[in-house]
């Protein structure tokens, strides 16, 4: 190829590629596009692939097909009963009509704003007419299913379709808290004190019971005691008895050595009586002759 040739292709290949470059436009499968032409919608591309446009005259919009995440700003709500609960809720949608989207919103910016400011009305005016223990019950699963219907109905008129609306947290306000705080607290100081005297009764009643089984066994111990003594006490005045009928000589002797060894020895007691006292019978000659017999 000659060199004038070359200069004359480099040109027009360059021109075509620039035309190329701007006509065809690829669209991927989380993507769909519109096609505008000064501005007005011509056609809506929800497929995937290779693409064509007019160069300079049109051009495209590309809008994300896949579900998307809204966080919507807390909001405080006054439910029937007048008590306040902060709500934090959130939302996922997917943009189902791109014309209706972006004759309607524009971008997915001002689709944002808008649908916080539909789900938190609906919010308020769904849970505005329940009280707050309802909130809190299972209940809630209806109301969350009401509002994602509420919300479903106004956001179809901006080309989006709501998939579903939940509540991440709902607290009550910081007053609120902490009044409900000391409210818990002094419940449960009530119920230790309630818990604690009704722990000091019953120990009171096992000790008193135990008191009472105690002097019951004394008392029936000291009774088996004396009745063993007393018992013991005649068999051994019996065998007395019985010793001093077989020979009562002997058995005199006997209980007299017993009261000279209790009075006579190891003692400080002093003693004066008489020589022919009774209680020397058994010293001398008589004594003897009283214990052979």
């Amino acid at each position: 190829m000659s060199e004038k040739k070359l200069k004359i292709l480099l040109p027009i290949i360059g021109v075509l590629a620039f035309i190329s470059y701007t006509t065809m436009f690829t669209v991927n499968e989380i993507q769909q596009g519109i096609i505008l032409q000064f501005g007005d919608p011509k056609r809506v591309i929800q497929k995937a692939g290779l693409n064509f446009k007019i160069p300079f005259v049109q051009n495209v919009v590309l809008l994300d097909k896949r579900i998307l995440n809204l966080d919507a700003p807390s909001e405080e709500i006054i439910a029937s009963d007048q008590k306040r609960l902060i709500v934090d809720a959130f939302a996922r949608f997917k943009i189902k009509d791109p014309l209706k989207f972006y004759i309607s919103v524009g971008n997915e910016r001002v689709a944002r704003s808008r649908l916080s400011t539909i789900i938190n009305s609906r919010i308020r005016g769904v849970l505005g007419n329940e009280e707050l223990a309802t909130l809190v019950s299972k209940e809630r699963g209806r109301l969350m299913d009401k509002i994602t219907q509420d919300v479903n109905a106004e956001a179809s008129k901006l080309g989006i379709e709501i998939i579903d609306v939940r509540i991440k947290r709902a607290d009550l306000p910081q007053q609120n808290s902490e009044a409900v705080y000391r409210r818990m607290q002094t419940e449960r100081l009530r119920e230790a004190k309630e818990f604690r005297a009704e722990g000091a009764e019953i120990a009171q009643t096992v000790r008193s019971t135990a008191d009472k089984e105690v002097t019951i066994i004394l008392a029936e111990a000291n009774k088996k005691s004396e009745i063993l003594k007393g018992e013991g006490d005649g068999k051994r005045n019996k065998i007395f008895a019985d010793a001093f009928g077989k020979d009562p000589n002997f058995f005199s002797f006997y209980r007299a050595m017993q009261s000279y060894e209790k009075s006579l020895i190891g003692g400080e007691t002093s003693l004066i009586l008489s020589p022919d006292s009774e209680f020397f019978r058994f010293f001398g000659k008589s004594g003897l002759s009283l214990i052979k017999k």
